[in-house]
């Protein structure tokens, strides 16, 4: 009785000894595992993709990222934070591992879409509201002018910023440029974007034709239903003229023959009182079919 006690006393110190002898093993391992990683993961490659109006190098120097560094190390948030906050006209980056020593910057541009005025400076903005460049009144060229808002401490890649009581005109602005640039359409806005009225953006698109809004809503809908007037009006051989009002709330668009203006104080007060005036014709109706275009 005393052998066989001993003997599973022997067994129980062997099993305890068994599975810390597996833990340090593990430990052991793992260690030599980071300890090679560390060791050959490196840095000998960097590539830039999508890039047009920066080079490879001037992404690569604002990345932060250099050559013999640690592949694994690298924070991604970090490197594309970085490149962002450097030029402003990158959009978005994406950091891709390529082990065991490539490293890929997948860049995304802005593209300009309209010009605002701070003081002396004009200023250059995408359609998501973020400033990318600065001039005095010759870097307006033929961008649209947005007018009705006024820029608070405008900063080279900063965010336009405005005072409390124009933030819902700033989102509209926003939403209006964000909608079309979705259908690739903002190209198309020219001369001015104007947000001087209560209720109403009016803006210039195209050569002959300005579109009118609602300051606040689905403008997803709303370029969708100039996107389809347009289609309209190109299947019958013709061309968009005048004011297009799209203020209704009957998903019709109302064609105005004499073109809204900025500058016109008066007929800018009527319009936004009347729509699209007493002489505006329906256009045909133009539904958006269930599919989830509408929200890109």
């Amino acid at each position: 009785m005393a052998a066989r006690k001993t003997r599973n006393r022997h067994r129980r110190r062997r099993g305890r000894f068994g599975f810390l002898y597996k833990l340090l093993s593990f430990l052991v391992i793992l260690a030599a595992i980071l300890v090679g990683c560390v060791a050959f993961f490196r840095v000998n490659q960097i590539t830039v993709e999508g890039n047009s109006r920066y080079s490879a190098q001037e992404i690569i120097q604002a990345s932060g990222v250099e050559l013999g560094e640690n592949l694994l190390l690298i924070s991604k948030p970090q490197t594309a934070g970085s490149i962002q906050k450097q030029l402003p006209y990158v959009q978005n980056v994406f950091v891709v591992r390529r082990p065991p020593d490539g490293l890929t910057l997948r860049v995304t541009e802005s593209t300009v879409a309209a010009v605002i005025q701070a003081g002396d400076a004009w200023w250059l903005m995408d359609a998501r509201g973020k400033l990318l460049d600065w001039g005095d009144e010759s870097v307006k060229g033929t961008l649209p002018v947005v007018s009705g808002i006024h820029p608070t401490e405008p900063g080279l890649g900063d965010w336009l910023t405005v005072e409390p009581e124009e933030r819902l005109k700033l989102e509209s602005l926003e939403g209006l440029l964000t909608a079309l640039a979705n259908r690739g359409m903002v190209g198309n806005v020219t001369g001015f974007v104007d947000l001087n009225a209560a209720n109403t953006i009016y803006f210039g698109f195209g050569d002959n034709l300005t579109v009118a809004v609602p300051m606040s809503g689905d403008f997803d809908r709303w370029a969708f239903q100039l996107q389809r007037v347009l289609e309209t009006f190109q299947q019958r051989g013709g061309s968009v003229t005048g004011t297009l009002d799209l203020t209704y709330g009957d998903e019709q668009a109302r064609l105005l023959t004499e073109r809204w203006l900025p500058g016109r104080d008066e007929e800018g007060e009527e319009a936004e009182n009347d729509g699209a005036g007493t002489d505006g014709q329906p256009v045909d109706e133009q539904r958006e079919p269930d599919s989830p275009a509408a929200g890109e």
